[in-house]
């Protein structure tokens, strides 16, 4: 095999992986990072426990993804979640698998994959090049000759790999220079908005909810004719409004409503495992049984201490009343209340903020099979810069490191 220079941008999972990969080849790679060190963003994910991928099954995986599901079984074919983890404990990273079938290091530190991926770059003989920035691309005849660096630098490659990711936490090094160079040569670059983010409400006492955990709750979306109803899972108030990760993984399509100028309501049901006729029965028993109770000390058994003041703001009865003195239409709100506890999204967070980034370069311009682009020979694509993006739960971090793959193997052998 004739040994080439191929040059990857980004040093991120899909960037060290596709180097990993050229470099497994015996090709000559550089990776090139503006940051002082690899993996940055990485060490973030999972809430710095790096949740790697997801055990779950190939059909319920691409399920998993907004769009470009299809596109990425040529990936997952190449390189999917059993492959990664072998990967991983090939050498020397136990990985332990947890509810949902998210894998985690056993370890619960993202740092201690990292380091694994540091020694592969080290033990594959990439060279990286840290503190630089590329600029442009050089051309001859619609093909990868080089590429320009920020100080004017060119740097001769025969193979470029471009895994710039997307632009959420700018403060990682995603600020999409990448996908800015993409579009000046002729892609078609899909509508950047943010993915798994946080969401804003109009009401305000999700501000004196902040850092408030509800479990085991169900969310339901609506725009007044389509609605979203979530698994049962986890809700966290915040500053603004809402996050964690029912939220998030909803996110992207709210963000798309709310683009589309929709009013879009979340209904929180606090007790999914209960019907409305179970509540009122359960209410009533309360009732019953400690007549001079009071309605917030007989709610402690239902609500979080920290929430039922707002929640009795919200049906306009007073904490101290006695549950003997609560009438019927009061139980009933309560009821209803417990069900649907409504509020009105407006806006999300910026997509500074966001997790990921939707949008990208089009599936269209890139190659399944090898992930080159269909404008320019010689360039690849891999990662966030790409236009595919998923639920929580490890399947954004997977395509990373598959499209990653595939593009380094790809670049290696063509």
């Amino acid at each position: 095999m004739e040994t080439k220079i191929i040059a990857v941008v980004g040093a991120g999972p899909a960037g060290m992986m596709a180097a990993i990969k050229a470099g497994e080849l015996d090709q000559n790679v550089i990776l090139i990072e503006k940051n002082p060190q690899v993996g940055k963003k990485l060490l973030l994910s999972g809430k710095g426990r790096c949740n790697l991928t997801n055990a779950c099954d190939l059909e319920s995986f691409i399920s998993k993804f907004s769009q470009g599901g299809q596109f990425l079984r040529n990936p997952f074919s190449k390189f999917f979640n059993l492959d990664l983890m072998k990967f991983f404990e090939k050498r020397g990273l136990k990985l332990k698998t947890e509810r949902q079938l998210r894998v985690f290091p056993l370890s619960n530190r993202s740092g201690t994959v990292l380091e694994v991926l540091k020694k592969e770059l080290i033990r594959t003989n990439v060279k990286i090049m840290f503190k630089t920035q590329m600029k442009d691309m050089l051309l001859q005849d619609n093909k990868i000759k080089g590429l320009i660096l920020v100080n004017e630098r060119v740097l001769p490659c025969d193979k470029l790999i471009l895994a710039t990711g997307g632009i959420s936490y700018p403060f990682t090094g995603s600020t999409g220079e990448g996908l800015d160079i993409a579009r000046r040569l002729g892609h078609r670059i899909i509508a950047l908005r943010p993915g798994l983010v946080p969401l804003e409400t109009r009401q305000q006492y999700p501000r004196l909810l902040k850092g408030l955990t509800l479990k085991n709750i169900r969310l339901k979306f609506s725009d007044g004719k389509r609605n979203i109803i979530s698994e049962i899972g986890e809700l966290l108030f915040t500053e603004f409004g809402i996050s964690g990760p029912l939220v998030l993984t909803l996110s992207g399509k709210i963000v798309d409503w709310l683009k589309e100028g929709k009013n879009v309501y979340a209904d929180i049901d606090l007790k999914p495992a209960l019907s409305k006729e179970q509540l009122d029965a359960r209410l009533l028993r309360e009732f019953r049984l400690n007549p001079k109770k009071t309605i917030k000390n007989t709610l402690k058994n239902l609500l979080p201490s920290s929430l039922i003041n707002v929640f009795l703001d919200i049906v306009e009865i007073d904490p101290g009343k006695s549950v003997s003195q609560i009438t019927q239409g009061e139980r009933e709100s309560l009821v209803l209340l417990l069900k649907g506890l409504r509020l009105n999204i407006i806006k999300s967070r910026p997509i500074e903020e966001a997790m990921i980034t939707q949008g990208g370069v089009s599936l269209k311009d890139i190659n399944p099979r090898t992930m080159e682009s269909r404008l320019i020979k010689g360039l690849y694509f891999a990662g966030e810069i790409i236009d595919v993006d998923a639920d929580t739960g490890g399947f954004n971090l997977q395509a990373a490191f598959s499209t990653g793959y595939l593009a380094g193997e790809s670049a290696a052998l063509s």
